[in-house]
């Protein structure tokens, strides 16, 4: 009765192997956001390949009062490229092999993980390849800091069905919890978070969200900042409501892009605010969002609010939240 009993448990737990070979339990990836390790050899870091990426990684983030790029790198030799660096979230492999090569990979070593591939046959047909990949990768990685967010913010979620304007709107946002109200009007949401880092420890994070009429979808890009300064003014008061309120920095024109949100059309805006009459300024990011259903535009905004700090941690994690939004 052993043997058999022995027998049949051996046989489920090869089945069980066989069978579950993409569910190995892999460990927690490690690394900022917005940080890749690049491996590859220190010659070729050193020479035109690292340069491209180094250009091309460092590119400015748009809106940020200091200059940050768009990702920060650091080189790893592959000979180094042990288990230790292994469990980095973000990887790119770059190199000459046999053939030109370019793909991702997800979840290889730990998770969750991306790892870029890029080969040449010869070092400049390696860069030839980056060159032709570069926004992908850019991309990818960025897309994958953000989906990782997400997956964070949702472990502490905050629960959203309680505030009147969202339900109004009929939209949801995976946000963290560590965000407290400010304002809930039933048409505009006010949400701050604290920052409690270094000497950002007296800044915040806030989240706005509100509707207004769609009315000429021609015009909606050219209408971002003209309705934020209107909402601005009646909802973002300084410390004298009066004649202190924000308002988009004048000195600084914004860069609005195309996006989607939820399989919608919508626009991407990046800039500086600044409150009227005072010295209060920092970063803000905006999406509107077309939502021709119910015939309006859903605004979500972030600023950030950290003197004296980088900022790009802070805005990424605004630009996430906005990226979560479903509409109903």
């Amino acid at each position: 009765m052993k043997k058999i009993y022995l027998l049949f448990s051996l046989a489920f737990f090869i089945l069980s192997c066989d069978n579950g070979k993409d569910k190995i339990i892999l460990q927690s990836s490690v690394g900022k956001v917005n940080k890749v390790m690049v491996i590859t050899k220190a010659s070729d870091w050193a020479g035109d390949i690292g340069k491209e990426i180094r250009n091309s990684f460092g590119e400015l983030m748009v809106g940020l009062p200091q200059p940050e790029s768009l990702l920060s790198v650091s080189q790893v030799a592959p000979n180094g490229f042990g288990k230790m660096m292994k469990v980095a979230r973000n990887i790119m492999i770059i190199g000459v092999s046999d053939e030109a090569q370019f793909y991702v990979k997800n979840n290889v070593y730990a998770q969750p993980q991306t790892i870029v591939y890029v080969y040449g046959k010869d070092r400049e047909d390696v860069v030839k390849m980056f060159k032709k990949h570069e926004k992908e990768i850019i991309k990818t990685f960025l897309d994958s800091d953000a989906s990782m967010l997400q997956n964070l913010f949702a472990k502490d979620k905050l629960d959203d069905t309680q505030f009147k304007t969202l339900q109004n709107l009929g939209i949801s946002l995976t946000i963290s919890n560590k965000f407290n109200l400010v304002d809930d009007t039933g048409d505009f949401l006010w949400l701050r978070q604290h920052l409690s880092s270094g000497i950002a420890k007296t800044g915040s994070n806030n989240i706005l969200v509100y509707s207004v009429p769609l009315e000429d979808e021609t015009q909606v890009a050219d209408s971002i900042v003209s309705v934020r300064n209107k909402i601005g003014k009646k909802h973002i008061p300084g410390s004298d409501p009066k004649t202190m309120y924000m308002i988009t920095e004048k000195a600084y024109t914004p860069f609005t892009f195309d996006a989607v949100i939820d399989g919608k059309k919508a626009y991407e805006t990046r800039g500086k605010w600044e409150v009227k009459n005072d010295f209060m300024a920092g970063p803000f990011l905006n999406y509107t969002v077309v939502d021709k259903k119910n015939n309006r535009l859903i605004i979500f905004e972030g600023f950030t609010y950290a003197p004296s700090v980088n900022k790009r941690a802070f805005l990424f994690e605004l630009e996430a939240i906005g990226k979560s939004m479903k509409i109903q």
